[in-house]
């Protein structure tokens, strides 16, 4: 609450209003009570953002007895949003418009290795927005996937190898989105991301090759955070900006 009350109080000093709705998007029953006090309040919403997230870095050899770590992911990153959206849809259909953006990951164009909870929960929301999208379109709601690469949050402050990592800016990111309200399209992603969509679907075997370089070179655990990066890693997190290995 207080979070979301100092970004209003921003965005009041910059000439603009906001309104404060705090909600728990793992408690689907405060989604139901979120949903309607905004409806209550403001009657009607042009534009839903999800972009509330939970991210797990961990392989799968350690997975095995943290089944917890995949429902989890999938209460925030799936089953909330689609919960918001079945709230909020109905409404954007009866006004005749709407746009719903989901922030993605580029994780999903590139196959990210140790993501496996993070990135089903995410492909799990894009399968749901693609199989809606043709139902809805003829009412005047749009739906934008954009494929986020890695963003400097505190989301990403556990995971210390990151701090060497050229990201995005919170700033750079926020521009991403606003691109995405003005123009509407049905993806947004980097140059990297949809080549690393295109190999995928051209030569998967390859591509997997060479993520697994990528898995072998940027290892779990703080140890090797602590460790000057060597060259390779320097030139393979360079050339591949935004995505977090």
């Amino acid at each position: 609450q207080e979070k979301l009350e100092d970004v209003a109080l921003q965005v009041h000093a910059l000439g603009g209003t906001a309104s404060v709705h705090r909600c728990d998007l793992t408690d689907i029953d405060d989604i139901d009570r979120m949903a309607d006090e905004v409806l209550e309040r403001h009657e009607h919403v042009d534009i839903l953002i999800n972009n509330a997230g939970r991210s797990i870095r961990r392989s799968i050899s350690r997975s095995y007895e943290r089944f917890h770590d995949y429902q989890r992911t999938m209460q925030v990153n799936y089953f909330g949003p689609v919960k918001l959206i079945l709230k909020l849809l109905p409404v954007m259909r009866e006004q005749g418009s709407g746009h719903i953006i989901n922030i993605s990951s580029i994780g999903l164009q590139t196959n990210t290795p140790r993501f496996a909870a993070y990135l089903a929960s995410k492909a799990a929301l894009d399968a749901f927005s693609r199989s809606i999208g043709p139902e809805i379109i003829d009412d005047g709601v749009h739906l934008t996937t954009v494929y986020m690469p890695l963003v400097r949050t505190p989301m990403i402050a556990p995971t210390k190898i990151y701090d060497r990592f050229p990201t995005l800016s919170p700033e750079e990111a926020g521009h991403m989105i606003a691109e995405a309200i003005r123009k509407r399209p049905k993806r947004m992603a980097t140059v990297l991301g949809n080549i690393g969509q295109l190999s995928y679907a051209m030569v998967p075997g390859a591509q997997d090759l060479v993520v697994n370089r990528a898995y072998q070179l940027f290892p779990e655990g703080d140890a090797q955070a602590a460790k000057e990066p060597t060259a390779e890693q320097r030139a393979f997190a360079a050339a591949t900006r935004g995505v977090h290995w």
